[in-house]
């Protein structure tokens, strides 16, 4: 019998097939995207090698804010302030995949160890039009009504069986969500009764409500990165503050310009940024002393931001502006603006990065 010997085509056919799969995955992971909340267009798709917007996801009447990524990037999770849902949509596709109903107003969104922590107004009888375009029905000191509502909930949704596991009752008009470095808590910042809220993450069971100077209103919440320490923005005071990570006291106080609210550490933790969205600025400061930097003129309304994953630009979502702003990391100049966004809210990457919503 005759033995049949491999020829050389036999040979490199698996190869070249295993090599274009090799190659067309590592294409796809070699491009980085920026997704975009649009309260009126849906989600904008920002191709990061080339800072242009590829497409847009529509989703129905909806008007999307809050969002986050699950850890594979392959669904991107969406508060829905019209239907009062929590959607996933297949990043793939831009299909909407699940829905889970939330409640009236859900607003924040964050993904932490395999579940969406989602905050909400039960109470709320529509979003007033004055906070809608971004500044505060409050000024500082002035009488507050937000006592008199129900308070605000943090749904927690496992995003395997995509179910609310946990309903938490919050302080008024819940805001910027945070976790612990060993992810076992979570913080809340409640902009409408001036506190900050503490709870065990996987149950939601409270631990401390801390309060923050009266008439601050705060807003954003990020942790240090060595865990030891929380900045918060208090928006109607035009200060952030620093509290304690063990017992929550208020280390430092620093003046801001006015109307702060999404903050982050830079990547390499040396810096704090600071969404100053009623000065139209974004504040640069040194992340140990808390010295002022830079400042950088952006657009209107911008609350939210992200780095890009290799760190060398920051993207700004500026509602009131339609857009999202480009910033070099490096020197702080406005590299280019990216429109057709209509109250753009919100903005995170993939491959993940730090930034005001999320951080790796």
């Amino acid at each position: 019998m005759l033995e049949t010997r491999p020829t050389a085509t036999h040979i490199l056919r698996p190869l070249i097939a295993a090599a274009a799969a090799w190659l067309t995955a590592g294409s796809l992971q070699a491009a980085p995207l920026a997704y975009v909340t649009s309260e009126k267009a849906g989600i904008g798709v920002i191709g990061l090698d080339t800072m242009t917007l590829e497409k847009t996801f529509s989703i129905g009447a909806a008007g999307p804010r809050g969002l986050s990524l699950n850890d594979d990037g392959t669904r991107l999770v969406v508060a829905d302030k019209n239907t009062g849902e929590l959607a996933a949509i297949d990043t793939a596709t831009g299909r909407v995949v699940e829905r889970v109903k939330i409640g009236k107003n859900p607003e924040y969104v964050r993904v932490h160890g395999g579940f969406a922590y989602v905050t909400y107004e039960p109470g709320d009888s529509g979003k007033p039009a004055d906070k809608a375009a971004g500044t505060s029905p409050n000024k500082p000191g002035a009488q507050d009504d937000d006592a008199n509502k129900p308070p605000a909930e943090i749904a927690i949704v496992d995003l395997k069986t995509w179910k609310v596991v946990h309903s938490v009752v919050s302080g008024h008009e819940t805001e910027g969500v945070e976790f612990s470095r060993d992810g076992k808590q979570m913080l809340v910042t409640n902009e409408g009764d001036d506190t900050v809220s503490v709870y065990d993450a996987p149950s939601g069971k409270p631990i401390a409500t801390v309060k923050v100077p009266a008439g601050g209103r705060p807003r954003g919440i990020r942790r240090s990165p060595d865990g030891t320490q929380y900045v918060v923005t208090l928006e109607s005071l035009s200060k952030m503050i620093v509290l304690d990570a063990g017992d929550f006291h208020v280390v430092k106080s620093v003046d801001t310009k006015l109307g702060p609210y999404g903050v982050a550490f830079g990547p390499d933790g040396k810096r704090l940024f600071v969404a100053a969205a009623r000065d139209q600025t974004l504040q640069v400061f040194d992340a140990k002393t808390l010295e002022p930097i830079a400042q950088v003129p952006v657009g209107k309304r911008c609350w939210h931001f992200s780095f890009t994953p290799d760190g060398s630009k920051l993207l700004l979502a500026c509602g009131r502006s339609d857009a999202v702003f480009v910033i070099d990391a490096g020197d702080y100049h406005v590299v280019k603006q990216i429109g057709d966004l209509p109250l753009a809210w919100g903005i995170v990457t993939y491959p993940p990065s730090d930034g005001s919503i999320e951080s790796r």
